[in-house]
């Protein structure tokens, strides 16, 4: 009984104490809502990632360097529990970064083996106008672009690249697995062991090709044209992988009046899928330099030109609102998950992906 009584009162304390929490950070972002709004009246809610500011390295300086890190497979599928994908979360940070005026620059921490070919180049897009000059309706310059530094981890292979090729300056450690620029769209036949079983596939369709892609059908039966039309739209999405290459490597090496690494002569000797060390990766242009994180810091003080800054990130905040949205979602939004210590790729059939297959088989 007498513990029962103590865990009653821990729970009435820690409820207590959430429940503080949410009033307290309902009302301080209701005020600061207020104040961009001018205090008007709304029934709606804000959608997106709610983001809190928190601070990684305090140098006791009023200017700020955000770090916006991706880790795992690149999705744009797989929601949190407040409904936001990987390509929501990285663009309201770069929105905050954008805003915020003391933010002089951004570290891209990426440790990726790739992913879906859509989410790539989204967020390739999405670093990419970051970096330049906003407009107003006039014409006229509003902000100036904030300089994009990528940090490199164990692995940034095939999508991990794509994202980090519209970077202003790129930084490997030596043994980070890089490169694996190339195109892959995954499926099964299992014709053969339906075939065993005893199954035969009944198909209607309207025309030649709707069945492309698919499993049921024998490696006979499936058209030669079939085949030439698959392999055009890998190779169309194949040329604007390198094409993104070749463009953000040449126009990062500009704006850093020809410092770091230019593109090597051969550099297309290396786009064929083949995965490449930080050295190599040097070595032919794919990157600017050798180090950890901490030289990523430094680089991207020069480039920024600040001799001091604060390191910062910006977090998702959940509040008991995110708990009673979970009753809404289907049940796929919050099934009970095998944690086996590592995040396995689950390949859609008939989608493309800037995937290190090597790396996750």
């Amino acid at each position: 009984m007498i513990v029962a009584i103590i865990l009653l009162v821990l729970l009435a304390i820690s409820l207590l104490g959430n429940f503080t929490q949410l009033v307290y950070r309902t009302f301080t972002s209701g005020l600061s809502s207020g104040l961009r709004n001018g205090f008007r009246t709304t029934t709606s809610r804000d959608v997106g990632p709610r983001l809190d500011e928190c601070v990684l390295e305090d140098n006791n300086s009023r200017k700020k360097i955000a770090v916006v890190t991706v880790d795992g497979i690149i999705t744009d599928h797989m929601v949190d529990r407040s409904g936001n994908s990987m390509v929501d979360v990285i663009k309201a940070q770069l929105d905050r970064a954008k805003e915020d005026e003391r933010v002089k620059a951004v570290i891209l921490r990426v440790d990726s083996p790739g992913g879906e070919v859509m989410a790539s180049d989204e967020i390739n897009k999405i670093i990419g106008d970051f970096q330049t000059d906003t407009l107003d309706e006039l014409g006229k310059p509003v902000l100036r672009g904030k300089p994009v530094v990528c940090s490199m981890g164990s692995l940034a292979a095939s999508g991990g690249y794509y994202i980090s090729v519209p970077c202003r300056w790129i930084v490997a450690n030596e043994l980070t697995i890089t490169g694996s620029i190339g195109v892959i769209m995954h499926g099964w036949n299992y014709r053969g062991l339906m075939d065993k079983v005893g199954i035969a596939p009944m198909t209607y369709k309207s025309g030649k090709f709707k069945d492309m892609l698919s499993g049921e059908r024998s490696t006979n039966e499936i058209p030669v044209e079939e085949h030439m039309m698959v392999q055009a739209l890998i190779d169309e999405t194949y040329g604007r992988f390198t094409n993104i290459v070749c463009a953000g490597r040449t126009q990062a090496y500009q704006k850093n009046n020809k410092e770091g690494q230019a593109l090597g002569t051969n550099w297309n000797s290396f786009v064929d899928g083949r995965v490449l060390s930080g050295t190599e990766a040097l070595k032919h242009g794919f990157v600017d330099e050798l180090g950890d994180f901490d030289k990523a810091v430094e680089r991207t003080k020069k480039i920024a030109k600040i001799s001091n800054a604060n390191l910062i990130e910006y977090r998702e905040r959940y509040d008991i609102s995110d708990l009673f949205s979970m009753f809404g979602q289907s049940g796929s939004a919050h099934d009970i998950k095998l944690d086996l210590g590592m995040d396995m790729p689950k390949l859609q059939a008939g989608q493309l992906y800037f995937l290190s297959y090597t790396l996750v088989n």
